[in-house]
Order: structure tokens, then C-alpha cells, then sequence
């Protein structure tokens, strides 16, 4: 990000009254150490609130991002550290605010994980290919990092 002291002007505001949308997370790219997912489900919700808007958001993790979903002692199993998981307070404030976190099935059968394995308030659904096109047919709009 650049430190630019120009002043920034909104050329197209977008004010919506509903946002419905899931977000399917295969992998997990960076913008320094902040995975740029969990940063833009913050800015999405953080403009649902401004906007006052009704809103349905879900993220779908799956493939090589399902280990955001699990508690410690999985995740270190998993990511061969001893650590913890460092999304967890991340995913935690957005299950607080409304963002609704799925882990593909198919993942979790794939890596041995099962329900225990979670964080909280996270569900597991059948598939993250199953569950995005079921969400889409009822409306949702599909966002892909």
C-alpha cells in the first residue's frame, strides 16, 4: 500500500440497501501478513453498517484455506507448527458481526478433520461447489479470491 499524501476522491459511490453474498476461498493470498480475504469480508461489513443495508454474507473455505477454520491444536497438527492459529481472533470478530463461515466437507473428510477440529460457530457444509452454486441460485453473488 502506498503512503501517498494525495487527497482521494470517490469517482463511483456505491450505497447499497442489501448485500447478498458468499465468498469461496480456495487459497489464501496476502497483503503483507493479512490474509487479503479476511481484510475485505472487514471492508464489506464495515460498508453494510455505513449503508445501514440488510445483508447475508458467507465464506465458504476449502482446499488449501480450510486450516483458517480450525481451533489450535488442529491447526498445529495440520500446518506442522506450534503456534495456534493466527486467524482466529480475525474469524471470531466476523462471526460476530454477521458473516457466516462454512468449511467444504469435502476438505475436511480429505485432511481427517471433524466437527472438534473447528473454531467456534463455524458450520461444514457438503462442498464448497455443492453450497456456492446453491447460494447463487438463491441470489447470492459469488466473489472468488
Amino acid at each position: 500500500m502506498s503512503e501517498s499524501k494525495s487527497a482521494l476522491f470517490i469517482d463511483i459511490p456505491v450505497e447499497l440497501q442489501q448485500v447478498k453474498s458468499v465468498h469461496s476461498i480456495g487459497s489464501l493470498q496476502f497483503e503483507g501478513d493479512l490474509p487479503a480475504t479476511l481484510l475485505h469480508l472487514q471492508l464489506i461489513t464495515t460498508d453494510v453498517a455505513n449503508w445501514k443495508a440488510e445483508s447475508d454474507v458467507i465464506v465458504v473455505f476449502h482446499t488449501n484455506a480450510g486450516h483458517v477454520t480450525l481451533d489450535d491444536a488442529a491447526y498445529n497438527a495440520s500446518r506442522n507448527i506450534a503456534t495456534g492459529n493466527p486467524y482466529k481472533k480475525l474469524v471470531a470478530d466476523l462471526i460476530d458481526i454477521g458473516v457466516k463461515v462454512e468449511l467444504c466437507g469435502a476438505t475436511a473428510k480429505v485432511n481427517g478433520w471433524g466437527n472438534a477440529d473447528l473454531l467456534p460457530r463455524i458450520k461444514i457444509n457438503l462442498d464448497a461447489m455443492a453450497r456456492t452454486i446453491q447460494l447463487v441460485q438463491h441470489g447470492f453473488v459469488k466473489i472468488t479470491e
